[in-house]
């Protein structure tokens, strides 16, 4: 079979309790059977040769099971796609509650074109005698090996070389962000690497001209809010909405550095995109989040109409550590809504307003984590995590302890 298939299945599982890989074949046999009529039995292919065995890896790990499936097929395209489809409507393996995502199907011709060209590529660089050298490629290679090594550390955190002498500073994001800056010859950058800003950089933003250089989404929001409460900054500069810093070109870099804005008139990409699409009727403005009682003006304020400030990040997570609960967050910090955390995946699956943040006093599982990635919650922080089979970048996870120091 595997010299005649055309396609391979991959499909990712994650089961709540332990299995076997017998359980996980024998749930992808009966939970499809009749599902597709008897042109598409798995049984009925596999016997005419057009169905590969199913190949399945399986772990298990704190009373979950995870792992992949793989099954080869000389179908067409259309009927290989429906049978992958048919995999997904598995929703118990064994006798425990399971989910199965199929990844990706994978042309092996294409496969064995990739293998070809790669190894075109290889002796294309080592089975020819070199020829002539560019001498700007080189000058250039020099040049960027430099600037790689000019990377410094400012009490710990990344830094370019000139942090110490400069009378201004850009803080950004994390250590990809200071080296592009330094690849465009801005030497006076300094990473947070993270929501949670370092004593030494708050206090670095005090002492000097400070311009924060951020991210184009929720995660350069929380930072510049961050920085709003603990440190002191002059002016803030964006990368596009939905662009990183690091990936900026140079152009974009100086423009971006030139249309600062001060400080005091910067406004939250995500609230400005919110408030733009409300406007032109786009989108429906998202429901008023619960007041928490730790955040409500005081009945004795001398001004009924100014609110306390939310809570930092910091202070979410200590509140929530040893208490069993959840909070779910919006951009601002604000809490939406309060749930024990043995809820908090419902709780994230069903909220009408997204949040932009979660602080559990409970593990973070990988269907936590699969459940807030597919809400588009920008961070996850809990009590500890489990190893995850899969890690979505556009979600950040962090310990309580991280977030409380």
């Amino acid at each position: 079979m595997e010299d005649t298939a055309k396609y391979l299945i991959h499909a990712d599982f994650v089961v709540d309790g332990v299995v076997e890989r017998s359980d996980v074949v024998g749930a992808a046999f009966g939970q499809t059977e009749g599902l597709l009529g008897d042109d598409l039995a798995i049984p009925d292919l596999q016997d005419s040769a057009k169905l590969g065995r199913i190949d399945v890896s399986v772990d298990s790990e704190g009373g979950q099971s995870f792992g992949d499936i793989t099954i080869a097929s000389s179908l067409d395209r259309v009927e290989t796609a429906t049978l992958a489809a048919a995999l997904e409507a598995v929703e118990r393996i064994g006798p425990c509650r399971a989910d199965v995502e199929v990844d990706r199907i994978e042309d092996v011709r294409a496969a064995k074109r990739r293998e070809v060209v790669d190894r075109a590529k290889e002796l294309l660089a080592t089975a020819f005698d070199e020829g002539a050298i560019n001498a700007d490629d080189i000058l250039d290679e020099v040049r960027e090996s430099v600037r790689v090594d000019d990377i410094t550390d400012y009490d710990g955190y990344p830094a370019g070389p000139n942090v110490d002498s400069s009378d201004a500073v850009v803080i950004v994001e994390g250590r990809a962000d200071v080296v592009t800056l330094l690849k465009y010859g801005i030497k006076n950058a300094v990473a947070v690497e993270g929501t949670n800003i370092p004593d030494a950089i708050a206090a670095l933003s005090r002492e000097k001209t400070a311009t924060a250089f951020l991210d184009g989404d929720r995660g350069g929001d929380m930072i510049l809010r961050e920085l709003g409460q603990v440190g002191s900054l002059d002016f803030v500069a964006r990368a596009p909405t939905g662009e990183c810093v690091e990936d900026l070109s140079r152009r974009t870099v100086d423009s971006a550095l030139r249309n600062k804005t001060p400080a005091s008139a910067a406004a939250p990409i995500a609230t400005t995109q919110s408030e733009t699409a409300a406007t032109d009727g786009s989108a429906t403005p998202a429901p008023t989040p619960e007041p928490a009682p730790d955040t409500a003006p005081s009945p004795d304020s001398d001004d009924d109409t100014e609110a306390a400030a939310p809570p930092t990040l910091a202070e979410h997570a200590s509140a929530v550590a040893d208490t069993e609960t959840a909070r779910l967050l919006d951009d601002a910090l604000a809490r939406i809504r309060e749930v024990p955390a043995a809820e908090v995946v419902d709780a994230v699956a069903d909220a009408d307003s997204v949040p932009a943040v979660v602080v559990a006093d409970a593990t973070i599982t990988q269907r936590l984590l699969d459940v807030a990635a597919q809400r588009g919650v920008a961070s996850l922080i809990g009590a500890d995590t489990d190893e995850f089979v899969k890690q979505p970048l556009a979600t950040r996870v962090r310990t309580l302890d991280d977030a409380r120091t």
